[in-house]
């Protein structure tokens, strides 16, 4: 049947046109959806990248900027209630489009990384700036999942948002690789804010010229399989925009979303304690440096990228989400109680790299098969209101991350003194070799040190049991999601779709 361009794109536009009306009128074949869906992957990955550095530095930051663990915790904090409500405005991307706030969102960062942060000397200067960052993040962690549901229909959708996944983990990959191998030339935290920023502007300039998005009449619609492209384009032609757009926040107000955003947010307690503390935990709990720290990390995140890609092409394979999701959850708590018991203890290196992998191989399914089922299950609602959805995800996930790293010094008090042993600890031998008395403050300090050192292992065993708790909360939700827990369940709903497609493009053509 043939079709004509849905208003409100242009059916093929040039290389320039593009720049201005970024709007595809037809949804755009295989090839040219996947190079969609590999650079909103791609700038995924930069985003997070330029998120996630200072952790592979902090260390760093908190010796030269004076900042105490508190205020750090508290700029990570701060960052993410930013990023809750800058999510929430990233819902109106239903009504405006998702393209332009990546692209000029993916600027605004860049320029911050490259040129802001490394100039910050000190602490509150430092903290404005990651808030703008966060900010932006918060924006673009709705917007682009919301561009990888748009092209990619429901049978291929968990190895497409796997992909999603991956940037975050990939952008913390990134973070550790880049530290271990350019830290030791550079010798400074500012140098990896000035790679990042680079690399950030790059990729800027590739969406800016290359990045689209599908016009409103295709994209508000359900998509099962690529075979319902011909009766999408037939239906775009009289589709009710503005009445499916309708009170967007009320449609979306459903425990099966609600519940299913708390769940995953709670599930990531461990995920976002790796990125932002990983370093400190590693550093002051096993005396590891922040080279051998983040080698670890290079470990887990790779491990971690390899399964989100596995765990969703599976996940399509089977046609199920929800059996990948408890695998995931029950595998991740065994893994992290395993982890946490190493605490105190003198674990190899060996010991600690299989119990990261094992974790990230879990939560990698559990991770990657939620954003599908999530997205699903907003589409059963409204397929409109995808972004709509995907913000009510976002807000509530930086509301708990918040709440999870304001609550973090409350039950580790003991970073502070191991932060700063190594300057006490070095004034003391110096005394020791001048053969003068240490002085009784920096005695006094050397038993906060030992006092902290002692402590340190109890308290990171009480919040990794509070991640477990997560787990356990994420496990509850999986049951209120939509989707089939039997394949041959999932494979008759998909013929039966098929079929109703099939007579609805009779009924179009008058046949």
């Amino acid at each position: 049947m043939a079709s004509q361009p849905v208003s409100g794109g242009a059916q093929h536009p040039g290389f320039f046109a593009g720049v201005f009306d970024r709007q595809l009128s037809h949804y755009p074949d295989t090839g040219a959806r996947r190079m969609h869906l590999l650079l909103v992957v791609a700038i995924t990955v930069a985003l997070y990248y330029e998120l996630y550095v200072g952790g592979g530095v902090a260390t760093l930051i908190l010796g030269q900027l004076q900042m105490p663990f508190g205020y750090f915790v508290t700029i990570l904090a701060l960052g993410n209630l930013i990023g809750a409500f800058a999510s929430l405005l990233a819902g109106l991307s239903d009504r405006f489009g998702r393209a332009n706030l990546v692209v000029y969102g993916l600027l605004i960062v860049g320029l911050i990384t490259l040129f802001g942060v490394p100039n910050a000397h000190t602490k509150f200067v430092y903290g404005i700036e990651y808030g703008a960052v966060a900010f932006v993040e918060g924006i673009i962690l709705v917007a682009t999942p919301a561009l990888i549901r748009d092209f990619s229909p429901q049978v291929g959708r968990a190895t497409a948002m796997a992909f999603w996944t991956i940037g975050p983990v990939l952008g913390s990959l990134i973070v550790s690789l880049v530290t271990t191998y350019s830290l030791p030339i550079y010798q400074t935290w500012q140098s990896q804010y000035v790679i990042c920023g680079i690399i950030g502007l790059v990729v800027f300039l590739v969406a800016f010229f290359f990045l689209r998005e599908l016009a409103p009449a295709l994209r508000d619609q359900l998509m099962v399989s690529e075979r319902d492209r011909v009766l999408i384009e037939a239906k775009a032609k009289g589709l009710d925009i503005e009445a499916s757009l309708r009170n967007p926040w009320g449609q979306m107000m459903h425990l099966d979303i609600i519940g299913s955003a708390f769940g995953v947010s709670v599930l990531l307690f461990f995920y976002y304690t790796a990125v932002a503390f990983g370093t400190i935990y590693l550093v002051t709990v096993f005396g590891f440096s922040i080279a051998k720290a983040n080698s670890l990390a290079n470990w887990s995140w790779g491990t971690n990228a390899i399964a989100l890609v596995v765990g969703g092409v599976l996940s399509d394979k089977l046609r199920v989400r929800k059996p990948f999701m408890l695998l995931g959850g029950l595998g991740g708590a065994v893994m992290i109680i395993l982890f946490l018991q190493q605490a105190g203890q003198h674990p190899p290196f060996s010991t600690l790299v299989l119990l990261s992998c094992g974790q990230s191989i879990f939560i990698a399914f559990a991770y990657a098969t939620w954003m599908a089922s999530f997205t699903e299950t907003v589409e059963a609602r409204n397929p409109a209101l995808t972004a709509t959805g995907l913000a009510i995800w976002g807000w509530l996930l930086r509301m708990v991350v918040t709440a999870c790293f304001f609550c973090l010094p409350l039950v580790i008090k003991s970073v502070n003194p191991l932060i700063t042993a190594p300057y006490y600890l070095a004034a003391y031998h110096q005394a020791l070799a001048a053969h003068t008395t240490p002085p009784p403050a920096l005695l006094a300090q050397l038993g906060v040190i030992q006092a902290a050192a002692a402590a340190a292992p109890g308290e990171w065993r009480t919040w990794y049991w509070i991640c477990v708790a997560g787990i356990v909360i994420f496990l509850a939700s999986i049951f209120i999601m939509r989707g089939r827990w039997s394949p041959q369940a999932a494979k008759a709903d998909e013929l039966a779709h098929d079929a109703a497609v099939q007579r609805e493009l009779a009924l179009l053509s008058g046949r």
